[in-house]
């Protein structure tokens, strides 16, 4: 693996698993990321098994720190109680237990929109933003992430908020902008809907908003009608696997 890399991370996903080593001075891939596609039974011996096909391909020394992004809310030493894009064979699993036996080395999971709000908080969007910064990413639901003063709070999940009777990312999710065919504008006044719920509750410093769409963030977060500031993410499709790495990282210096 090349020298400036200090981390290695990976991000799963339903349609493909990503990785890539980094740069943790930067928060930037040390080399181009690579790709393989989720299997079709994405059962956890055969996602574990792409994970170090993807250490091997990039000659991942034992002493690198290696994060994963994964898509469900991880507890460290408990079974996963939900999953959604992958097997249901996962359900049950201790989700650390299952890549660090496939890889034969310990291995630090995180939650990937917690991944993503960390790389934001870190090299991103909200770098240098004291208290409470809340990352969201818009896709086929809401995934959020909140960080205090630096620090994870991992496995929020207030894209299931109530909202207007139903789970906040049925009401304002981007696919549900795609589904009903709505323009911008009318997409951001149902987001700020959401936001106005997420400031009463919790009183953030900063929102950050990610996920593909964010790509087209000056169509829709210049109508978004609330008290906090709110700005489009910077790493996009890369903060998965910087955030994963950048805590790994952590992991393995805490323990060290």
């Amino acid at each position: 693996m090349i020298d400036t890399a200090q981390a290695f991370g990976v991000d799963i996903g339903g349609s493909g698993i990503k990785a890539a080593p980094v740069d943790l001075t930067v928060g930037d891939f040390a080399e181009p990321r690579k790709k393989i596609l989720t299997p079709e039974h994405s059962t956890p011996e055969a996602v574990g098994a792409v994970v170090k096909q993807l250490l091997d391909q990039f000659e991942v020394t034992d002493d690198i720190p290696v994060g994963v992004a994964f898509p469900a809310p991880v507890k460290p030493g408990q079974p996963l109680n939900f999953m959604a894009n992958l097997d249901q064979s996962w359900v049950g699993a201790d989700v650390e237990a299952v890549f660090s036996e496939a890889c034969g080395r310990p291995i630090t999971v995180v939650n990937d929109a917690d991944a993503a709000g960390l790389a934001e908080v870190q090299y991103g969007a909200a770098k240098g933003q004291k208290g409470l910064v809340i990352a969201t990413t818009l896709g086929t639901g809401i995934g959020t992430a909140l960080i205090y003063n630096g620090v994870l709070i991992p496995n929020s999940e207030l894209g299931h908020l109530d909202l207007d009777g139903k789970d906040a990312e049925k009401y304002a999710a981007s696919s549900v902008r795609d589904r009903k065919k709505l323009s911008y504008k009318k997409w951001a006044n149902r987001l700020t809907k959401y936001y106005r719920l997420l400031e009463h509750y919790l009183n953030p410093d900063f929102f950050v908003v990610g996920g593909g769409v964010s790509r087209m963030s000056e169509k829709f977060l210049p109508h978004i009608e609330i008290e906090t500031p709110i700005v489009a993410a910077k790493l996009r499709n890369q903060a998965g696997i910087v955030g994963a790495a950048y805590l790994a990282d952590l992991q393995q210096k805490h323990l060290g």
